[in-house]
């Protein structure tokens, strides 16, 4: 079962315009880059040729023989099982970090034959070019972010009558009841499979829980390999150490990322390069506390104090060894985790919406709001709530401070307005922008 990923509209209005530089496409491993290139080709040009670099490394020598595309193109014809005709022709070039030529040829193609539209994408693309210092054309080419299945992509598969009546809810009202419950479980199940497109799939063809858990795990041990094979070996204890700690980092009420969890002695210094590499990995989200929610947000950032989640809340179910009987039926005994798991999959939702990372507010571990984003001018202060209860005061705390215009709060609660208060249920967290714009608008509430 194919799930309809909403980056190819993105990558429609890079096909569509008039000016388009050849796109480098980002994100973790086995999230489904390859597919979406592929399905691009298939659905929206006459043809596509696809050269895999770590299949096909004889392809290379079409790169180093000459700078000039024109060139380039008929040499790459010998590997090709299709012409390649600009305008009407994807080039997709998978695994590119394989080819450095490839990479510095994008230059080439965007100046001399930009008619021609070219996407490329590559394991730990990120990792590569920084640890092999390897070159990009700067200007010349278009970084493209890609993410996880989001719960939105997922449940448009998994049930698209209830999709069609959350995506057409155009009012701040309750949702019936029958709609909310249906949500609430659906959501739940995507919590267990994640967004792991070979995950998800099998949740959404009814694989056992035994089936799906096995499918998480060989993704974690594909990681992990990839700790060996693309980190410096100085790094790899420290990466796989600090990809381990995530459960326990995340299962503190203070959900602040301590070194000392990692081991004890730990020192920032040590894991900064750790770090690092598993952001430019896609693997994680460092997500920085903010002094002062004002404008810019990356100005008042703390760059000491930040959390880190899961690049998928799948995976760190998995990693966390949580059983899946937990999220699908209520279970004592883990309220902590529970919170981080609901922290984590709300960021994977509005990530994909952002762009960017958001930030975090906090008050002397006092009071502490999980999100805060920049929207136009506007900063708004994201509370998560993992179910029904929505007690605490962090969010007034923030409100006597900032008198925010909007405030969010998202819970299994049903949907409310009140007094710049908007209350969204956790499923229907990626619609908050619709939602935004119409509590702006007060007879829409």
């Amino acid at each position: 079962m194919d799930i309809e990923r909403n980056i190819l509209t993105d990558l429609m209005a890079w096909k569509e315009a008039p000016i388009h530089k050849p796109v480098l496409l980002q994100g973790a491993r086995q999230i489904g880059k390859s597919w979406v290139m592929e399905t691009l080709g298939k659905r929206y040009f006459d043809n596509y040729v696809k050269i895999d670099f770590d299949r096909q490394p004889e392809a290379k020598a079409a790169f180093s023989v000459s700078k000039e595309p024109a060139r380039i193109l008929k040499e790459l014809a010998f590997y090709a099982d299709a012409p390649i005709v600009a305008e009407k022709t994807l080039l997709i070039l998978d695994e590119i970090q394989e080819c450095e030529e490839a990479l510095n040829a994008l230059k080439y193609f965007a100046e001399d034959m930009p008619q021609l539209h070219i996407i490329a994408a590559g394991s730990l693309l990120g990792v590569a070019v920084k640890n092999r210092h390897m070159t990009v054309p700067v200007g010349k080419v278009q970084w493209m972010r890609m993410y996880p299945v989001t719960f939105l992509e997922y449940l448009k598969a998994a049930d698209p009558s209830l999709y069609a009546i959350v995506e057409d809810w155009n009012e701040i009202k309750h949702l019936p009841n029958i709609v909310l419950d249906k949500l609430k479980t659906e959501y739940k199940r995507y919590m267990v499979c994640g967004g792991m497109p070979e995950a998800t799939t099998a949740m959404l063809e009814h694989y056992s829980i035994a089936q799906i858990d096995t499918i998480l795990q060989s993704i974690i041990n594909l990681y992990e390999l990839d700790f060996a094979k693309y980190a410096e070996p100085r790094e790899i204890p420290r990466i796989q150490a600090i990809w381990r700690s995530l459960p326990s980092q995340l299962a503190k009420e203070n959900r602040k990322f301590i070194y000392k969890v990692i081991r004890t002695g730990a020192r920032s210094k040590d894991y900064e390069d750790a770090l690092l590499w598993l952001e430019e990995a896609g693997m994680i989200y460092r997500i920085p506390a903010i002094t002062t929610p004002r404008l810019p947000l990356s100005a008042y950032e703390d760059t000491n104090a930040f959390k880190v989640y899961c690049c998928d809340i799948g995976i760190l179910r998995r990693l966390a060894r949580l059983p899946a009987d937990a999220l699908l039926s209520s279970v004592a005994g883990y309220s902590e985790f529970k919170g981080a798991l609901a922290e984590n999959a709300v960021l994977q939702s509005i990530l994909p919406i952002l762009g960017d990372k958001p930030s975090y507010w906090t008050s002397d571990n006092q009071a502490e709001i999980e999100f805060v984003i920049q929207w136009g001018t506007e900063i708004i202060p994201i509370e998560v709530k993992a179910a029904d209860c929505i007690s605490g005061r962090s969010l007034t705390v923030y409100n006597n401070l900032f008198h925010p215009v909007y405030r969010l709060r998202t819970s299994m609660l049903n949907m409310q307005h009140n007094e710049g208060l908007l209350s969204i249920p956790l499923p229907m967290v990626g619609y908050f922008p619709k939602y935004l714009k119409l509590a702006s608008n007060p007879t829409s509430c």
